[in-house]
């Protein structure tokens, strides 16, 4: 067939973002083939918005001739444009897999699922990750968090500072104001069906006490993660851009820039610890509890950038030596020590003194990130795997309202038959950590961890359904 069956196409299609680790829309030119002769041409332009979406009875638009052509009438074309719709999604796939930006944007989606499903399992009282209690979640699991945002940032934010600030008010700050008041209307229901948990709305619950300390509502406390991540990313973008503007006006940037990040590390890493030394004496309370775990998270974000910049590619170690040494460390950390759990959110429970929840924080970073790294292979193909590391937002938003609900039934069951005969209502309607594990059997947690990832996902797929198709209802 000569090549005036064949037409030039370019097209919008739906593929997988390497540096976000969503699925977003590329533009991308490929050749059709195509039967019909009279529809003699060049060139041809067609957006095209996903096979999901469906094509039949669509127009493509002519450009060199103005002439609009039905694409009923092209079913070779669909099926063309169907498969080279996958296989460019199959083949974009498989160049981040050959590059180093793939391995680690998939080893890190894997990392993010493993520990949201830490933080969910942690807040039920369900030590299935703990590797036999030598990890325990409190020692690293949100920081953990901040390690894998710091590792994400890039110093190109710094040359247009207001499109980051914007875009993080856009992804962080909207979406959990819109679930704060959301969860403040959750709270006034429960209020009046008999349950003493949750402030009542006001401009402070709604925008104030979410910086101060996130449990207004009860029903959504585990966000208080999001708005103190807001505040540490604004403190990293502009003490490094304070810290770089010093550097030059001193004339010292061309022999400080490969001693940045260890500067940068060094002195985070200094008011931590400052601020732990604090905590231990008693001086960390009140208000003080805000800046104190903003101080205390923000050395785990340059960690972040410390990896990438500085150890990443140090990073070779064999498997065997690895987990050797960490088990070992873990063994005279947990033997030795007063018990390594602390709390980040209210800056609390430091045992063993200032510099010991830094040295649990690294080991349990370098523990599961090299997990994540063993089993990339594995996890890395699984969908559900990548769909829990893509949408931690919305499981740590929602999961402690799906535990709610589980404890509802288990309370209906109780109420109405002789089955859960030892629930116990009265701290079931004011105590949102009270877990009721069906004949004390601890794998009941595992109901728990289910219904803590399972329901806000499919909440979020939800969502993201009826955006998609309130998006197409706007296009047409």
């Amino acid at each position: 067939m000569s090549l005036e069956h064949f037409a030039w196409i370019r097209c919008d299609l739906n593929c997988y973002h390497p540096e976000t680790g969503k699925t977003g829309k590329i533009e991308k030119c490929l050749w059709i083939q195509y039967d019909d002769k009279r529809a003699d041409m060049k060139t041809m332009r067609y957006k095209y918005r996903g096979y999901s979406a469906g094509m039949r009875g669509r127009k493509m638009t002519d450009m060199s001739q103005d002439q609009s052509i039905s694409i009923k009438k092209y079913s070779r074309q669909e099926k063309v444009l169907r498969v080279q719709n996958r296989q460019s999604q199959k083949a974009h796939f498989s160049d981040m897999q050959d590059g180093r930006m793939k391995q680690y944007n998939t080893t890190f989606c894997i990392l993010s699922a493993f520990t949201i499903l830490m933080v969910v399992a942690g807040h039920c009282g369900y030590h299935i990750m703990t590797v036999g209690e030598l990890f325990p979640y409190y020692s690293f699991h949100v920081p953990l968090f901040m390690f894998i945002s710091g590792y994400f940032y890039k110093d190109s934010e710094e040359e247009h500072p207001f499109a980051y600030i914007s875009k993080k008010i856009r992804r962080l700050l909207v979406p959990y104001f819109i679930w704060n008041l959301v969860y403040g209307v959750v709270a006034w229901v429960m209020r009046a069906g008999g349950f003493g948990m949750g402030e009542a709305i006001s401009l402070r619950t709604l925008f104030i006490e979410p910086f101060m300390h996130g449990y207004q509502f009860i029903y959504n406390y585990a966000a208080w993660f999001v708005p103190t991540l807001f505040v540490i990313e604004m403190m990293n973008l502009f003490m490094r851009i304070v810290l770089k503007w010093i550097l030059r006006r001193l004339r010292l940037w061309e022999q400080a820039e490969g001693l940045l990040e260890w500067i940068v590390m060094a002195g985070s890493l200094l008011v931590g610890i400052a601020v732990v030394w604090l905590a231990i004496g008693g001086h960390v309370w009140g208000n003080y509890k805000t800046p104190g775990r903003i101080l205390f998270l923000f050395p785990c974000f340059q960690m972040g950038q410390f990896y990438l910049k500085k150890l990443e590619k140090h990073d070779t170690l064999g498997n065997v030596p690895y987990f050797a040494v960490l088990f070992l460390l873990q063994v005279v950390l947990n033997v030795g020590g007063n018990g390594l759990a602390f709390s980040s959110v209210w800056c609390t429970g430091f045992a063993n003194g200032p510099v010991m929840p830094y040295v649990t924080i690294v080991s349990g970073i370098a523990f599961w990130l090299r997990i994540a790294k063993v089993t990339e292979p594995v996890f890395g193909k699984s969908r559900v795997v990548q769909y829990l590391g893509r949408n931690t937002y919305a499981v740590m938003m929602h999961h402690v309202m799906a535990f709610m609900l589980v404890k509802m039934v288990l309370a209906s069951v109780a109420a109405h038959t002789g089955f859960c005969a030892d629930f116990d209502f009265a701290q079931f309607y004011t105590n949102i950590d009270y877990f009721y594990f069906v004949r004390g059997a601890e794998q009941f947690g595992m109901v728990y961890l289910a219904a803590g990832v399972i329901l806000p996902l499919g909440l979020q797929a939800g969502l993201n359904r009826v955006k998609e198709r309130a998006a197409g209802l706007i296009r047409r």
